[in-house]
């Protein structure tokens, strides 16, 4: 079987497009609810069809670690977001340190070396 590029494209273009307009664009299962990241063509639970929904933007630390070794310093982190699903990301924040697992984060938009939009998070306030 041949790989085709264009079937992952067309199944993430929504997720990009949303992240060009600041919003954080997730799937859904038709058949049983569930939402999931990371952006697939079919559903990873029944391989069935899928919808898109504009998520909260918001959830919590779940595992999370931070390296100073290179300027900048930098946070790596699975936040679990509200609809359930966990997504690898980095997490910003004034004091790195100051970062720790259960924390609240919000998402923010930042360029990657192409210039395309992709999801941060950063600490929420309290």
């Amino acid at each position: 079987m041949c790989f085709d590029p264009n079937i992952i494209r067309s199944a993430t273009e929504p997720f990009w497009a949303g992240a060009a307009e600041g919003r954080l664009m997730l799937q859904r299962c038709c058949d049983t609810g569930t939402v999931f990241y990371y952006p697939r063509a079919t559903s990873p639970f029944t391989g069935g069809p899928t919808e898109w929904l504009e998520a909260s933007g918001k959830g919590e630390i779940y595992s999370c670690s931070v390296s100073t070794r290179t300027l900048p310093g930098y946070c790596l982190a699975y936040v679990r977001l509200e609809e359930g699903p966990l997504l690898l990301t980095n997490v910003e924040a004034d004091d790195l340190q100051s970062i720790a697992i259960g924390q609240r984060v919000a998402v923010a938009f930042r360029p990657d070396a192409s210039g395309r939009a992709v999801p941060v998070f950063r600490l929420q306030e309290k």
